[in-house]
């Protein structure tokens, strides 16, 4: 019958689901809690809609690698290129793009109606009122009440619908919506941010990535509490996009045109020149046709001169090209105008990239801009070199001209036999054939670039305009509850936890065992509201006391009369008196005579909690151990208020209690009444605050050591424990106090322990 270690370790999930399920209820309110927070939260939380379009880049759209202008200044710095999709999506969400965006349809103003909680946002076209404002105001915000059909109040101040309004150096005007009428007497909040806040926020709201690895289709994406807000703003975004990349190409053709234009207009006026030098030439000459013999060496001097020809064009070209290029100014230059020379066109194409970049970046920097001069530098570096390129291009067709002059000499050796009438009309009609060639092929030129510049063709090929989900993608009502939920059950968890690691108290036998491996726990008493049990009570209490009265018995089994047992604790406040008294009472329901002796000389409470009037001439053991004329008799309080045992009590307060209790006559004592009792109870002081204990201790039979639930301290047991190792106490029994009711169950058939829920199913779930 006795409680032991056995299975001291086994802390099961009963013991582990124990300390948290005594406080259901704390769990039951922080999970309503929480609930009811999410549901707020739900109710009042903007909801986040998704938008969402798709663009694909055409294989034209690869013309615009020529055209760096369109990177926006911050990128630069970069060195390196992630691809044409990569660089496609920056200039996308580039600060340049966005700012014409938000000035195109005024990006920077928000409107919000104001509820009774929340300010919920709505687009323009909801909005009964809009403002009108400049595009480099700052941030600003405006509350205004609408009062009739034409005035408006700000901060209680009333104004016209379309009167100029200046309020904190900002100037604007508010004009009515279609929607006014169903507003009237209400508010309407106007958030006005600076573009530059604008930018900001969109930069961050934005997200575009590419479809695949090898895709050249793009998405576009964007959350917002307007969906209508986010499709507009996503649709001009693509617009702003495709026309950027359009005006770019654009200028360029135009650049190219003057070019034509240009040099057209100096042959037209070289070619006018030599139709009539022939004219007068053969009116002069009377002029006929070669004669038959002749054919052969025309026929080789025609083909010579077509090598000549060609020569003769690119060395026109180049020298064209070189004029441009002995200009200061920093301009385009015209591409593709028939340079067989690759190297050369390339530079061209890079000098007009690094030009456009200038361009552009001038529209928002200035010369001195490091950037700029960095471009400025780049661009004279290219033209150094493309001077170089057509310098050393023109030597090599110069020299390709000399071996066919030289060629052309040695035929016009041999044409100089015939009439020099024929050899002057010759070189008149050679050079009118070089002239009319170039002209023809500038006049090709001229057409295919303004072919080029009517079509103005899209860049990109839109897949999907934006469109928004039905369902809002925030807040996820799902999981907001169920992080409700979890929060909810995760707090009053954390708390008992904390608490529980922080709690040093012991709270059941387990605790006693993990400390004091070999305890041997013979009782656990239940917490009681009164100080002693009543006559014939079948309580918890006074079952616990019947079990702890039987192990008693079975330990002291082999002492026939006399049994004598004191009953200590570490300190005071353990419930060491009431054990006393109470265990003294349940002996004396067997028909044992009971003695209970309190031997607390300096502070002494059995006489309270037995509720005994103190009487001022009665004996106690203070005065017998003073006096050895004093008998056992004179001192023993017989039945006192109908108690069925006697009592000893301690008697007057004294001042050395441990040099009376050193006289041995308290050793006589227990001797006489072991002859007289069944049982002699002893009430002994707290072996942790003196050392009266240890002075009698030889006398007992059984050492019942009191240990209170959630008053006594783990490290108070290494005193215990040291007593138990050492045998300092003889026959050390361990008795567990003031437990609660959930830790105390099975004390028979009349036990009045009510268990909760939880601990049914626990019983359950270990059946």
């Amino acid at each position: 019958m006795e409680f032991n270690n056995e299975e001291k370790e086994n802390i099961n999930i009963k013991d582990v689901l124990n300390k948290y399920l005594k406080y259901w209820y704390w769990f039951i309110i922080c999970i309503f809690i929480s609930l009811f927070c999410a549901f707020y939260y739900l109710r009042y939380t903007p909801k986040q809609y998704n938008s969402k379009a798709k663009i694909l880049l055409n294989n034209s759209q690869s013309s615009v690698g020529e055209l760096a202008g369109v990177i926006d200044i911050t990128k630069l710095g970069s060195t390196e290129a992630d691809g044409e999709i990569t660089d496609q999506i920056e200039i996308i969400k580039s600060r340049r793009i966005l700012e014409k965006v938000i000035k195109k349809n005024n990006y920077n103003i928000s409107y919000f109606n104001i509820g009774k909680v929340i300010e919920s946002e709505i687009s323009p076209d909801e909005s009964p009122i809009k403002i009108i404002t400049s595009a480099d105001t700052e941030n600003f915000t405006i509350n205004i009440k609408i009062e009739s059909h034409d005035k408006f109040s700000i901060d209680g101040k009333v104004y016209n619908f379309g009167q100029n309004i200046n309020i904190t150096n900002n100037s604007f005007k508010i004009i009515r919506n279609n929607s006014l009428k169903n507003h009237i007497g209400k508010n309407v909040l106007i958030y006005v941010s600076s573009v530059e806040n604008s930018i900001n926020k969109y930069a961050g709201k934005i997200k575009i990535s590419p479809n695949g690895k090898d895709s050249k289709i793009i998405n576009l994406s964007m959350t917002g509490t307007v969906p209508e807000i986010s499709e507009k703003f996503i649709n001009d975004l693509i617009d702003v996009y495709n026309s950027d990349i359009i005006l770019d190409n654009t200028k360029l053709t135009i650049s190219t045109s003057e070019f034509i234009n240009n040099k057209l207009n100096e042959v037209t006026e070289k070619l006018k020149g030599f139709d009539s030098r022939l004219q007068n030439f053969k009116t002069d000459n009377k002029f006929t046709d070669l004669n038959s013999e002749a054919n052969l060496f025309i026929q080789n001097a025609s083909e010579n001169e077509k090598k000549l020809l060609q020569a003769t064009t690119q060395l026109s070209l180049v020298d064209a090209m070189r004029n441009s290029l002995s200009q200061n100014k920093t301009e385009l230059l015209p591409t593709n105008i028939g340079l067989d020379d690759l190297t050369i066109s390339k530079q061209i194409s890079e000098y007009n990239q690094l030009v456009l970049t200038k361009n552009e970046m001038l529209n928002s920097s200035t010369e001195e801009h490091p950037n700029v001069i960095r471009i400025q530098e780049q661009i004279y570096n290219i033209k150094s070199n493309l001077k170089t390129s057509l310098n050393l291009y023109r030597n090599s067709i110069q020299t390709q001209t000399n071996k066919i002059s030289s060629n052309q000499s040695e035929i016009d050796h041999k044409i100089s036999l015939f009439p020099s009438q024929e050899k002057e009309l010759k070189d008149i009609t050679r050079e009118q054939k070089i002239i009319e060639a170039l002209f023809l092929f500038l006049l090709q030129k001229k057409e295919e670039n303004e072919i080029k510049e009517a079509a103005t063709p899209d860049y990109i090929k839109i897949i999907d305009y934006s469109y928004s989900s039905k369902s809002p993608v925030a807040p996820n009502k799902n999981i907001i509850f169920l992080g409700a939920l979890i929060i909810g059950s995760i707090i009053p968890f954390a708390i008992i936890y904390i608490f529980s690691l922080f709690d040093n108290k012991v709270k059941t036998k387990e605790d006693i065992l993990r400390k004091i491996g070999n305890a041997n726990i013979i009782g656990q008493i239940p917490h009681s509201t009164s100080s002693i049990i009543k006559e014939n009570d079948f309580s918890t209490i006074s079952e616990s006391l019947r079990i702890l009265r039987t192990n008693i018995d079975y330990n002291l089994r082999n002492i026939k009369n006399g049994k004598c047992i004191f009953i200590t604790s570490t300190i005071s406040n353990e419930g060491k008196t009431f054990v006393s008294s109470n265990l003294t009472k349940i002996f004396s329901e067997t028909n044992k005579k009971v003695l209970l002796i309190g031997t607390d000389l300096r502070n002494p409470k059995i006489l309270n909690t037995l509720d005994i009037p103190r009487v001022n001439n009665q004996l106690g053991l203070t005065e017998y151990l003073y006096n050895s004329e004093i008998q056992v008799n004179d001192i023993i309080n017989k039945n006192p208020k109908s108690y069925n045992f006697d009592i000893i009590n301690s008697g007057k307060l004294s001042p050395n209690p441990t040099e009376l209790l050193m006289n041995n006559r308290f050793d006589d004592l227990i001797k006489e009444v072991r002859e007289i009792y069944d049982y002699i109870i002893v009430d002994t002081v707290p072996v942790g605050v003196v050392t009266d204990m240890f002075l009698i201790s030889e006398n007992a039979d059984l050492t019942l050591y009191i240990i209170r639930a959630n008053t006594t301290e783990i490290a108070d047991l290494d005193l215990p424990k040291e007593l138990l190792n050492t045998n300092r106490l003889k026959n050390m029994q361990f008795a567990l106090n003031d437990v609660s009711l959930e830790f105390k169950y099975g004390f028979g058939y009349y036990s009045d322990v009510k268990l909760p829920w939880y601990k049914k199913i626990l019983n359950r779930f270990k059946k």
